[in-house]
């Protein structure tokens, strides 16, 4: 019989459901950043990285949705903070990655 998802199982699905591309490009950007408390990526990056390895389109890498890994990295032991501009703002787009036992936000 089946039963709904659980929003505790949300994580590790949504895990099986992306490509390994998604995740590798984010782990190699992680560890390019990361300084020994942080890792800070931009969106850009990690979305034209992700689609060279697809072979696929930028904005198909916005309509996937294969940026929106906060769940999985979260179920991983991060904390991660994504910030983006607001109305009037002009910076790039970035994920903030931090060891989850240290958040700072």
């Amino acid at each position: 019989m089946r039963t709904p998802i659980t929003p505790d199982d949300v994580a590790d699905l949504k895990t099986t459901l992306v490509p390994d591309a998604v995740l590798e490009v984010f782990n190699a950007a992680i560890a390019e950043a990361w300084d020994g408390s942080v890792a800070v990526v931009q969106q850009d990056r990690v979305a034209t990285d992700i689609a060279a390895m697809l072979d696929i389109s930028r904005g198909a890498v916005f309509d996937l949705k294969y940026l929106n890994v906060e769940p999985i990295y979260r179920n991983a032991g991060w904390h991660v903070v994504y910030d983006k501009p607001g109305y009037n703002e002009t910076y790039a787009a970035t994920f903030k990655f931090t060891k989850a036992k240290e958040q700072s936000e």
